[in-house]
């Protein structure tokens, strides 16, 4: 049960990014640990320019996903970060610690977004920034 879980969520990631426009997939690794465990790590390039590199550390508990560490950094051609989510553990003042989300100048308390979101967000931006 634990391991179609993984494929089934790694299969509804792969659906998404078919739908987005103007995507190149540099990079999907999904590692399957255990049949509890598994990691993702995805290198996306929009518009030939701009990178979204997603890293998720998954555990399934009870049939369900949750990501127990995760990392979404979006930044454009100069290397420069237009938004990163994390969950690392070093903003403790904000109110959603460890969650939060870096933006160019400032790190900003967020929840953790759901991957699908994050496509999104970085889709939009993409193709609103030329």
């Amino acid at each position: 049960m634990s391991r179609r879980a993984l494929f089934a969520y790694f299969d509804s990631i792969e659906q998404h990014l078919f739908a987005l426009p103007n995507l190149y997939v540099e990079q999907f690794n999904a590692t399957i640990l255990t049949a509890e465990r598994a990691n993702l790590k995805l290198q996306l390039r929009f518009k030939g320019k701009y990178l979204l590199a997603i890293s998720e550390a998954l555990l399934v508990v009870d049939g369900q996903i949750t990501q127990i560490d995760y990392r979404y950094h979006f930044q454009n051609e100069n290397n420069q970060v237009i938004f990163r989510y994390d969950s690392t553990p070093h903003f403790p003042n904000l109110s959603t610690f460890p969650h939060h989300k870096h933006l160019t100048d400032t790190v900003i308390s967020a929840e953790k977004p759901d991957l699908t979101q994050v496509l999104q967000e970085a889709s939009t931006l993409a193709e609103t920034k030329d």
